[in-house]
């Protein structure tokens, strides 16, 4: 079975088959209103709200056309100006006012200048869908599909995140055997945890010896006689020496 393409070229024909099956962009997306004038030269092709209650401007073109960007960003000034008053003019849609509006373009090819400058828009939630209106058999069908996304935070203008990696390590050179062995001492030392040295009490100073008291030297007292035969022989010769003794 044959797929053939063909061609729109009615933008009010490419309009009814968008709102028809607007789910074929976002699920639960809901259309207030369409065809809405801004200017001499725009107008807002369809006004819809998401679950949320955000606005979104579907700005659509039959061929590429880099000048509906400039389309839609006016869109986007004018119902975030007006975005109060169409909450309570549509008040049967539940609409939050407090969200800036989003912006969805929808072409059958876009150029590489128009995705260049959304990629680098920040502050503005603008997606891109590319149409195809196919007819396969005897069916006829508009196919969607989504070619750029892109969200700003909310705590400010989009960051680009890049992902970085581990740095690798840089291999190093073993050195040689010579300066190994010359710095095999110093690594021991180093490895080998010294022991804490406890600190060592100090000793008292010793006091300055007084001068011993010189006692005098007393003789000693005569030794005993080996084997005195009696005392009678030991007093006689204690007399005579005591009478040679007067002779002199």
């Amino acid at each position: 079975m044959s797929v053939e393409r063909i061609s729109i070229e009615s933008k009010q024909e490419l309009e009814q088959m968008i709102t028809k099956d607007v789910d074929q962009i976002e699920k639960d997306l809901t259309v207030i209103c369409n065809n809405v004038p801004i200017n001499d030269k725009t107008t807002l092709d369809v006004l819809c709200h998401d679950n949320h209650g955000q606005l979104v401007i579907l700005h659509m073109s039959v061929n590429e056309d880099d000048n509906m960007l400039m389309q839609g960003i006016q869109s986007i000034d004018y119902v975030n100006k007006f975005k109060s008053f169409m909450k309570v003019t549509y008040n049967k849609h539940n609409i939050d006012d407090k969200e800036i509006p989003r912006l969805v373009l929808i072409a059958p090819s876009f150029s590489e200048s128009l995705r260049h400058t959304v990629a680098h828009m920040q502050g503005i939630h603008i997606d891109l869908y590319e149409w195809e209106y196919l007819k396969i058999g005897d069916h006829k069908g508009l196919h969607l599909q989504s070619i750029f996304t892109w969200k700003p935070t909310h705590s400010g203008p989009a960051e680009t995140v890049v992902e970085m990696k581990p740095m690798e390590k840089k291999h190093e050179t073993k050195p040689s055997k010579k300066k190994e062995l010359a710095r095999e001492p110093e690594k021991n030392e180093e490895s080998e945890p010294k022991p804490m040295e406890e600190p060592t009490p100090e000793m008292p100073k010793p006091e300055p010896e007084q001068p011993k008291e010189e006692f005098p030297m007393f003789p000693e007292p005569p030794a005993p006689p080996e084997n005195p035969k009696n005392d009678k022989d030991h007093f006689k010769s204690g007399k005579e020496e005591k009478k040679k003794l007067k002779l002199f």
